[in-house]
């Protein structure tokens, strides 16, 4: 294997801490030209399809990217923001705001980043921007609150293939699932009372998750598991009886079962059996995104009317609200244990990169 070629490396430089943020991807724009090679990379990824290559490929490369990219553009469409798609804007104002909140929090300063699964910002990209920076140490959050071998697997598979790339590798850990961390919890439940406090509480709450094929779960996955947790443990805090609430997986895919209930079956049921006030709230998506703005807020609103229900009203993501900053924060705290020294002081930070930058110019180093 060929190692990348390693950043200038500055005597006077110290070693810093980075996080970086992993949430799913998404196309450059709304058009059939940027979507396919974005569904190309991410339908390609062998923990998101586990059907042999031989089989898959054929039918990726004939009949889904022949169509999808058209069908798929239209739908992002709906949802593009003036400042381009919402993932992206959020995660990028949640790097950027968890920036100045660790660096309130901490005299020590530690570097805050964002990359994409698929698209862009590239991880291997990101990582070496970072270590061009001096960050020797690095702790990835992927975005995803429940562990599933598609999602946060596939985002630790990609961390560590730009890890085997590189002569000098940074430390690194890893946080695998948040979806029962108190924090996590405490902030779903708030972004849901201020919208029971705006428009008072609906008649019933359905919880619906991103969906995986159901063998998963026989295999192994607890992704199904930590979402019935997540869901659990937000109707205590929120004083929920069972008879209140509801549990689904949308976005299916394929012909495979899927984790059920699906959503769109109980979104079907809730409206024959004529519910006035349906709440709706995604615990699975950190930010709005293609699957719950166009997915449960357009396409599960039709469904539920449709189906004889009354008033349909999804309560957005947790998205880059203060309440996210600081879940994010109560995350990822525990795990920098030993990287931050609680004594640092910048003027003895920079009289020691000096002394260091003097030594290796006496040694013959040329900075």
């Amino acid at each position: 294997m060929a190692y990348q070629t390693e950043p200038p490396f500055r005597h006077d430089q110290t070693a810093r801490t980075a996080i970086l943020l992993i949430n799913l991807g998404t196309p450059a724009a709304p058009t059939a030209a940027a979507v396919r090679p974005y569904l190309r990379q991410f339908l390609s990824d062998p923990r998101v399809i586990e059907i042999p290559r031989p089989l898959w490929l054929p039918i990726l490369y004939g009949a889904i990217l022949t169509t999808r990219p058209a069908k798929s553009a239209a739908k992002y469409a709906t949802i593009w923001g003036r400042d381009g798609s919402p993932l992206a804007v959020y995660t990028r104002n949640q790097a950027k705001l968890l920036q100045g909140y660790l660096g309130d929090r901490f005299k020590q300063p530690i570097r805050v980043d964002y990359a994409m699964r698929y698209g862009e910002p590239n991880i291997a990209a990101r990582i070496m921007a970072l270590k061009s920076e001096g960050c020797e140490r690095l702790l990835v959050l992927p975005l995803y609150p429940q562990y599933a071998g598609s999602s946060t697997g596939s985002a630790m598979d990609a961390v560590y293939a730009a890890m085997q790339t590189l002569r000098n590798p940074p430390e690194l850990r890893l946080i695998k699932h948040f979806h029962d961390h108190p924090a996590y919890i405490e902030a779903l439940a708030r972004r849901i009372e201020t919208h029971w406090q705006r428009n008072r509480q609906g008649d019933h709450l359905l919880m619906s998750f991103h969906g995986v094929p159901r063998f998963t779960l026989s295999k192994g996955d607890p992704y199904h598991c930590e979402c019935h947790k997540t869901a659990r443990l937000l109707a205590e805090r929120l004083g929920l009886p069972t008879t209140r609430y509801s549990v689904a997986f949308q976005s299916r895919f394929g012909r495979a079962e899927w984790l059920k209930p699906y959503t769109s079956a109980v979104l079907a049921e809730l409206g024959k059996q004529k519910v006035g006030k349906l709440d709706v709230v995604c615990p699975g998506f950190i930010s709005d995104c293609l699957e719950t703005l166009e997915e449960i807020a357009i396409e599960g609103k039709a469904d539920f009317l449709r189906h004889g229900g009354g008033d349909y009203r999804y309560i957005p993501a947790l998205n880059a609200e203060p309440d996210a900053i600081s879940a994010l924060a109560s995350v990822i705290v525990p795990h920098l244990g030993g990287w931050l020294d609680p004594n640092w002081n910048a003027d003895a930070d920079a009289k020691l990169s000096r002394e260091r930058a003097n030594r290796a110019k006496q040694m013959g180093a040329s900075q």
